[in-house]
């Protein structure tokens, strides 16, 4: 599969998350206070809980729900009660358009 179209960089808002889903694949899209772009996938693996409506904070994004914080560029639990990573995705950016292959995980 090849990378598709996400969303525009311009529907990012820094530290907001945008759920988005290609394929059938639920992916959580975060703009960071540096700018970067990270898609991690949108599901706490402690409470199988939207990540997408949680809170970003530097590299993070803490579920709204019990408070684990995954890092956007691993996505590694750094508390409890997540244990288990969430996957991280490749981003590309072609124009104004972010580009995720839901297939291929990045490499950590």
């Amino acid at each position: 599969m090849t990378a598709q179209r996400a969303c525009g960089v311009g529907e990012l808002e820094q530290d907001t998350p945008l759920r988005v889903v290609i394929d059938d694949v639920a992916i959580a899209i975060v703009k960071d206070a540096d700018d970067e772009i990270h898609a991690i996938g949108d599901r706490c693996t402690h409470g199988d809980i939207s990540l997408a409506e949680g809170f970003v904070e530097g590299k993070t994004l803490e579920c709204w729900a019990h408070g684990s914080a995954f890092s956007l560029e691993t996505g590694h639990p750094l508390n409890l009660p997540a244990y288990e990573p969430v996957p991280v995705y490749v981003v590309t950016i072609d124009g104004d358009d972010v580009l995720i292959d839901p297939t291929v995980i990045k490499e950590v």
